[in-house]
């Protein structure tokens, strides 16, 4: 399995949710699934994980690695089981360059919605929240072995 955790810049919200999920999956003991982040415009390439999301990460206790933003790649789509992204605005901008048929809302998984982007509120305890929820009922699924999206 292999997914990847989409955001606009991929410094806040998608690298916040490829950790959190890591860290989800070695607790819970889950092989086989490779966990990665992405962004869906230039605006940030090449940037480290922004200082706020890393200190929540860190006031959670959740590791992270030294990382660089990087552009979703067709091949890398080509390659991901699943591309879960973070709002609408990803969802309609991954569905129009790569097609629908992968791509879900992290929070499907969890009563729907929209993860709340720091980028604006700099409420990243809020972010951390919304993620870590859909993180956590997606790890449950994959743990379960029920379906994690429509077509999958």
């Amino acid at each position: 399995m292999n997914i990847v955790f989409v955001c606009h810049g991929n410094i806040c919200r998608s690298p916040m949710a490829e950790h959190i999920m890591k860290k989800l999956l070695s607790e819970a003991g889950i092989n086989g699934v490779s966990v990665s982040s992405r962004a869906l415009h230039t605006d940030a390439l090449g940037c480290g994980i922004y200082s706020p999301a890393r200190r929540t990460l860190d006031a959670h206790g959740v590791p992270y690695e030294r990382r660089r933003a990087a552009l979703l790649t067709k091949e890398e789509y080509a390659a991901a089981d699943l591309v879960v992204v973070m709002d609408e605005e990803n969802y309609r901008d991954a569905v129009r360059r790569f097609g629908g048929e992968k791509v879900i809302k992290l929070l499907s998984y969890a009563g729907g919605g929209d993860v709340a982007d720091p980028w604006y509120t700099d409420d990243y305890e809020r972010a951390y929240s919304d993620i870590e929820r859909g993180c956590r009922a997606l790890a449950e699924r994959l743990a379960g072995g029920g379906r994690i999206a429509e077509n999958i």
